[in-house]
């Protein structure tokens, strides 16, 4: 059985108070399935929130100590993250976004893997996406399984480092892994544009673990991850998205790299097109969603899920678009001003 150890629950929030009981009480649940880490505390780490999120994190009903790492104003994720990270106790941290729920058991399966190979401590949740009549969320299960066939096509437990860091789904939604490799993940973490709020917040975060340890990742340590049902709140996460991609990629080992380098002169080619001929870009924004739906369809989807690609693929792809571009202003005004 592994030792009782400290755990510092860490949930960046910025302007999510209606969000917080429920990933709070999830998480609370999960420590207390558990053994070893029940000697735990919530950080909530509040970056400059208006809404009253910190007061909503201490108005939790808990069985785990809350504790509030207050920001004076919005700085980011990383910096939200980080400020969470200072202020742990924890030996080991789980990293949890609002809006996600541990599943049931994950963090007991974690505690037996660790009694069983101490050196499996840096794991990163199985995402599920809550579907069920939620389009946007069928459309980001159905982009993330293609993206990550390798793992998503017979999820089971496995591990990548550095090599086959592009084939697996990553990010700091739900994590698991020793304060002080997180501490230290922080403190190297570097990123293309010099304001942060703008940097892919956790790709090179995990990049920089994953050159130094093996990331486990199996179905039985997961969390439920609810996307937004809004439209709006879709295209502008799209756009984030694409923002996020220049930093994400921009090392030309990534399998990514290439693609993101001919995106530009292809898409300034289609602008001109359309400039010339109106009808080319409703055209291609149609072929977008029906390759969309034909890659659906020969992957094995639903329905439902094909007719989530098709309708959302355009909007997503102009959205991304747009953040691209965007990233690649901001770039060339940071290195003007540098």
């Amino acid at each position: 059985m592994l030792a009782r150890v400290r755990l510092s629950v860490i949930i960046p929030v910025y302007n999510e108070a209606d969000q917080l009981a429920e990933t709070i009480r999830s998480a609370t649940e999960a420590v207390l399935e558990t053994t070893s880490f029940r000697e735990a505390e919530i950080v909530v780490a509040d970056d400059g929130s208006t809404d009253g999120s910190g007061s909503a994190a201490l108005a939790a009903a808990t069985k785990v100590p809350v504790r509030v790492a207050q920001l004076p104003t919005n700085k980011g994720k990383f910096f939200a993250r980080a400020a969470g990270l200072e202020a742990a106790q924890g030996e080991y941290v789980l990293l949890v976004d609002t809006g996600v729920t541990v599943v049931a058991g994950g963090l007991r399966y974690i505690e037996d893997e660790l009694a069983d190979d101490p050196s499996a401590e840096v794991w990163n949740a199985h995402t599920i996406m809550e579907t069920a009549g939620r389009p946007i969320a069928q459309f980001w299960t159905v982009t993330q399984d293609i993206a990550f066939a390798d793992y998503q096509a017979d999820p089971k437990r496995a591990s990548y480092g550095i090599a086959e860091f592009d084939r697996f789904p990553k990010g700091t939604t739900c994590f698991f892994g020793p304060r002080q490799l997180l501490l230290d993940s922080c403190a190297s973490f570097t990123s293309a544009y010099a304001d942060l709020r703008h940097s892919s917040d956790d790709t090179a975060l995990i990049r920089w673990i994953a050159e130094r340890r093996r990331i486990q990742i199996a179905p039985e340590f997961a969390c439920i991850y609810r996307p937004t049902s809004s439209l709006p709140a879709f295209f502008r996460h799209a756009i984030v998205r694409g923002i996020h991609f220049p930093d994400s990629f921009r090392d030309p080992s990534s399998r990514f790299f290439v693609p993101m380098v001919l995106f530009y002169p292809v898409s300034a080619a289609i602008v001109l097109a359309s400039l010339r001929r109106p009808i080319v870009a409703p055209a291609i924004l149609a072929g977008v969603g029906l390759v969309g739906a034909a890659v659906a369809v020969a992957n094995g989807r639903r329905a439902s899920e094909v007719a989530a690609v098709a309708k959302l693929g355009p909007l997503y792809a102009v959205g991304h678009g747009l953040g691209m571009w965007r990233g690649l202003a901001i770039l060339a005004r940071d290195k003007m001003r540098a």
